[in-house]
């Protein structure tokens, strides 16, 4: 397989770390993202009309949306990352995995204007990026009172996957994670997995500061 990668894309990560999880070996193709604006140039848009990456190329399949290659790999190396079977398990993959896209679009674009002078409204994208964080440290304490620690499962599936990288890297786009308990161990919980692997901004377990302890009935 190859894929059409850039090392800053926080969409292409979620296809290297899903990679890496799962044991696919992929064939590494850099793109000139910025500033050769590669990804808009004629071959890539011949396989992606929409100019975007990540790109999967699989033989004669190719894929251009990052939840589809998760499924792509998942389904071809780890089936049990797409979920136990069951109907309600398998809507609440779907369902994180539709709202990481609220995730790229908010926290997203707002690292995109920080880091590369995108054009847009700062103020609304972190505004948006903030709800975005709120409803997924809600989702997180529910299913830790389920006994759980991952979004859709007591298992990583992914809808992990599709949703850290952009929550990961919020502080690039001066949004803090200091006011989200449960999303910091979640990301914990991901970091700790064999496998994983980082990006620039993404670090591993050993490398962040612990969590500070609070005794029952602190403030």
């Amino acid at each position: 397989m190859k894929l059409y990668d850039y090392i800053l894309s926080p969409s292409c990560y979620k296809v290297r770390l899903m990679a890496a999880l799962t044991g696919v070996k992929l064939d590494l193709r850099p793109v000139d993202f910025h500033p050769g604006a590669e990804h808009r140039g004629p071959e890539l848009l011949a396989l992606n009309p929409a100019g975007s990456i990540p790109i999967l190329e699989d033989g004669d399949l190719i894929l251009t949306e990052s939840s589809a290659i998760l499924v792509y790999l998942a389904a071809k190396a780890a089936p049990e990352w797409l979920g136990s079977g069951t109907a309600e398990e398998a809507a609440r993959v779907q369902q994180w995995l539709s709202f990481s896209g609220r995730l790229t679009a908010s926290l997203g674009a707002a690292r995109l204007h920080e880091m590369l002078l995108r054009p847009g409204d700062i103020g609304a994208l972190q505004a948006q990026g903030i709800a975005a964080l709120r409803e997924l440290e809600a989702g997180l304490v529910e299913q830790g009172l389920r006994g759980m620690r991952f979004l859709a499962a007591d298992r990583p599936t992914i809808a992990d996957i599709g949703c850290f990288p952009y929550v990961a890297l919020a502080p690039d786009g001066g949004v803090t994670l200091d006011a989200y308990p449960a999303i910091r161990l979640w990301s914990r919980a991901l970091r700790a997995l064999d496998k994983f692997i980082e990006m620039p901004g993404i670090h591993r377990l050993h490398e962040l500061k612990p969590e500070p302890h609070i005794e029952p009935g602190e403030a």
